[in-house]
């Protein structure tokens, strides 16, 4: 029994646990006012896009994997849904989103192309494509901002299902856009849990050619797990739209690192086949509550770079440390 919690206690997902409540208590003993309602509210708002990119960067990590050409396909998918439904003078939200996921599922299949049927290294490829759909927006779509959008996106934008009203008497509003990375969450948790392209999923990060030997699809899996991720990738590009209530070409760009440095902080291993969704919650929730609370901390904004390369660098060295030790005592 005593084993079973010292082993609870050394994975990952406590670590971040830990972490995040010494950050909590420091940040409560510099702003007393850190603990209320409306600083959950805040943090939920400021995390719910990063929870959908980092739902699809975390399932392609495990896949053997990685992705750094979602902000770029997100800000296209973004931008040319804006377009298009302002030029036809469209007003559903779920085309919009099926705009937006045909788009992303496009540059998906481009990255499963790469990686999966050409053998390219998952980075350069997903660079390449990001360098593709970047150049894209700016040459075929323009860099102008767009605020005018249809009025179905600003009337979802105010749809909310938790208000609290603080002392001040400023209102503090959840918006419901938060249950789309929920959706996403238990949809993931299903299928990499409890589906045969789950376990695949697994097996192609763990041992391609093991997972090949095993009778699993491995070009199909890859294919698959690019693909999708190109999808949510338009569909975090269109929440953030409507969120935000407009649409930049480059406001996303840059958005990667922090992302997977979530993902990795959750206990994803960086070289694929562990990960989990509750450790990928808990490192997005870490982030934002580190991007939030720099400044108050007296941290310089400029130092957010530092601090995020430091994360990836310790999620990965801890992540590694438990490898080795699991390998180790395998031998013994």
């Amino acid at each position: 029994m005593k084993d079973r919690i010292k082993r609870g206690l050394a994975t990952n997902e406590m670590i971040v646990v830990y972490i995040i409540l010494a950050l909590c208590i420091l940040i409560g003993i510099v702003n007393p006012a850190f603990a209320s309602a409306s600083t959950v509210v805040s943090l939920l708002r400021s995390m719910l896009v990063t929870l959908i990119f980092a739902a699809f960067e975390m399932m392609v990590i495990i896949s053997g994997g990685i992705d750094v050409s979602f902000p770029a396909v997100a800000s296209f998918a973004m931008y040319a849904t804006a377009m298009i439904m302002n030029g036809a003078g469209l007003n559903s939200i779920v085309l919009a989103f099926i705009i937006a996921i045909v788009i992303g599922m496009l540059f998906g299949f481009l990255n499963s192309v790469l990686v999966a049927r050409l053998g390219i290294p998952p980075l350069i490829a997903t660079l390449g494509v990001s360098s593709v759909a970047n150049g894209a927006t700016l040459a075929f779509l323009g860099s102008k901002e767009i605020n005018k959008l249809p009025e179905s996106f600003g009337n979802l934008s105010k749809v909310f299902i938790y208000e609290y009203v603080g002392e001040s008497g400023i209102t503090y509003q959840l918006t419901a856009l938060i249950l789309i990375p929920v959706v996403i969450y238990i949809g993931l948790w299903i299928l990499l849990k409890y589906t045969m392209l789950g376990r695949g999923i697994y097996a192609v990060g763990g041992d391609k050619n093991a997972a090949r030997i095993a009778g699993f699809r491995v070009v199909f899996i890859q294919s698959f797990v690019y693909i999708l991720a190109g999808a949510l990738a338009g569909v975090g590009g269109v929440t953030y739209m409507i969120l935000m209530r407009q649409a930049h070409p480059q406001v996303l760009m840059g958005t990667e690192m922090m992302v997977i440095a979530a993902v990795v902080m959750g206990g994803t291993r960086i070289t694929g086949g562990h990960g989990s969704i509750s450790g990928t919650i808990l490192g997005v929730t870490l982030i934002a509550l580190i991007q939030n609370n720099l400044i108050m901390l007296g941290v310089p904004t400029y130092a957010q770079t530092f601090v995020v390369g430091l994360l990836i660098v310790v999620g990965t060295s801890i992540t590694s440390l438990r490898t080795k030790k699991i390998q180790n005592s395998v031998k013994i």
